[in-house]
């Protein structure tokens, strides 16, 4: 079992900049596929990027590809979510995830391990 933590959410202006951390703890980070998540009032959680476990291949959504890059370090048991250019539809509570595998998912039933998630708001 995997507990994570995000932090780093907060208020930004649109074409600003957030970097959001998921500590994990528990099990071997580096045995989970990590996704990040976000999930905005009335909306389905939805996919925003992904991770395999050394790093070795990442996944985007269109929506966020060329402005986002997710990144892990498993020393620190940390993953990254380094947010640039952002857009107003870009606000939501993020979620970081976690899956015991080799390869990425987008759909979040897929993920076994949640994190509480952390607001990020962007003002235009």
């Amino acid at each position: 079992q995997v507990q994570l933590v995000e932090s780093g959410g907060g208020l930004a202006q649109t074409g600003g900049s957030l970097r959001l951390s998921c500590v994990a703890s528990g099990r071997t980070f580096d045995s989970y596929t990590m996704g990040w998540f976000r999930q905005a009032p009335g909306t389905e959680r939805e996919f925003v990027a992904g991770i395999t476990r050394i790093g070795g291949s990442t996944v985007y959504a269109d929506s966020v590809k060329g402005r986002f890059t997710i990144s892990r370090d498993n020393a620190k048991n940390t993953l990254y979510l380094q947010m640039n250019s952002l857009k107003p539809e870009d606000a939501a509570v993020y979620y970081c995830a976690a899956k015991e595998s080799m390869s990425v998912f987008r759909a979040p039933t897929i993920y076994d391990y949640w994190g509480q998630g952390t607001q990020v708001t962007v003002s235009s």
